[in-house]
């Protein structure tokens, strides 16, 4: 475990007077790290605090949560617990629950480190986590950067500083020192991925070449070496950047594949794209730089929008995180990213309408219903009768499915009253001899 020091001065891991959080589950390698930096914290001049998610998955979780709260009690080290539905998440995103716990702990830590709590968060990656790591990603068809593994710093906040570290290392480490820890029964599930990979196909890697585990890892670092030598090499001076569109000549695809997709990955990084985009897209890409139509366009994940403009293609970030909208009905004016600014006005009814703008009679609403974005279950009464679920509405006014979202709606539980832009339920149309109503206009060029 002393590399462990070493490789966080080496990778320049961990500063002087950092809080440093470290995530612990309660399993051996989370305790064993907990209680090593703890125990070189007045070396490495730092604090060490313990993150604790219970991501109610299992029963034996809350035993778990105890268990660390008790012993960090013992080693003196302040504990921060949190708890997370991963399974509702998972249900409600249409997601692993796997997954869902993954975005649930990160959004944890995120939290943390933006609210000054935490200055780093301390993960316990170790070399069979590594190596795990390195064949999912080449199963899955990933380049050189996936191949890579994990990063020993990511983002600059979260840390790996037992990379280094084998597993046979971390039990004497937890045997020499009486490091209590609890047993994960979840781990030996190879429905999970990981799980299958270490149960399985690890496990009988390892019988026919004990070394594996090490050899992975040594390939990992020669193909980062690699990779960082021809990374210092490209010449991405032709790239044109602008906020969240970036210009790439297509002379650069006339070279090699080494060279180009490299390029291709750093215009996307520089527009906030660091994933999601695959060989298949490369190969698309490619195609559209050299045999496409000025004009034609190509659509890739994360709303990415790349253009062929005469010699050039133009990457485009369309992609807007959707914020929490909630509010109540009233006169006002509220900005929607992604979609543009609602106005709504108290307007006399015998007054010309205008081309474009809604209008309804807000004594019809019902006082619970507040601005909101679509959720599952949403049903819509359309103008003139007929009941039908928001999503087949809005496919049938040709929303286009990246708008969809962005939409605020007027609604009291499911029922959907005002589309902001789009129209009205037949339960608040204007009556004969109602005085005044509320006019509702979406000004699109004030887009966030």
């Amino acid at each position: 475990m002393d590399e462990i020091l070493d490789f966080s001065k080496k990778h320049n891991l961990i500063k002087a007077g950092e809080v440093i959080g470290v995530g612990v589950s309660g399993g051996i390698d989370s305790m064993c790290l907990l209680h090593f930096l703890n125990a070189h914290r007045e070396a490495l001049d730092i604090e060490v605090v313990a993150i604790h998610i219970n991501h109610g998955i299992r029963e034996e979780s809350f035993d778990e949560a105890r268990f660390v709260l008790q012993k960090c009690k013992e080693m003196g080290v302040r504990v921060y617990k949190f708890s997370i539905d991963a399974p509702k998440i998972a249900k409600e995103k249409h997601i692993s629950v796997e997954t869902a716990a993954r975005e649930g702990r990160y959004g944890v830590f995120d939290a943390l480190v933006k609210k000054d709590i935490v200055d780093k968060i301390a993960l316990a990656h170790h070399q069979s986590d590594q190596a795990e790591t390195i064949l999912m990603h080449i199963f899955r068809g990933c380049g050189a950067e996936g191949a890579k593994g994990m990063d020993p710093i990511r983002d600059g906040i979260y840390i790996r500083p037992m990379l280094p570290v084998s597993k046979e290392e971390i039990n004497e480490y937890a045997f020499l020192n009486n490091i209590e820890y609890v047993e994960d029964q979840s781990n030996k599930d190879i429905s999970i991925t990981r799980n299958y990979v270490r149960n399985v196909i690890m496990k009988d890697i390892l019988k026919k070449w004990p070394n594996a585990i090490e050899a992975i890892n040594n390939f990992a670092t020669s193909v980062s070496e690699d990779d960082e030598y021809i990374k210092s090499r490209l010449d991405t001076n032709a790239l044109l950047v602008d906020d969240k569109i970036v210009q790439m000549p297509c002379s650069y695809f006339s070279g090699s594949p080494s060279v180009y997709s490299r390029i291709v990955f750093e215009a996307l990084k520089r527009i906030g794209v660091n994933k999601d985009i695959e060989r298949k897209h490369l190969a698309l890409i490619k195609d559209l730089a050299i045999n496409g139509e000025n004009g034609k366009k190509l659509k890739l994940p994360f709303d990415i929008t790349v253009s062929k403009e005469y010699n050039f293609l133009t990457f485009e970030n369309n992609y807007v995180e959707k914020p929490n909208l909630s509010r109540t009905l009233k006169c006002e004016e509220f900005s929607a990213p992604n979609f543009g600014t609602v106005t709504i006005k108290r307007v006399k009814t015998d007054k010309p309408r205008e081309d474009g703008a809604l209008y309804f009679d807000y004594r019809k609403v019902p006082k619970d219903a507040r601005w909101r974005y679509r959720e599952e279950g949403d049903m819509f009464e359309k103008f003139g009768g007929g009941t039908k679920k928001l999503k087949s509405f809005l496919i049938d006014k040709k929303i286009p499915v990246r708008l969809r979202d962005y939409i605020p709606v007027l609604a009291s539980g499911n029922e959907v009253y005002v589309i902001a832009g789009v129209e009205i339920s037949d339960k608040v149309k204007v009556e004969k001899g109602v005085p005044t109503c509320f006019k509702l206009t979406v000004d699109k060029s004030k887009k966030e």
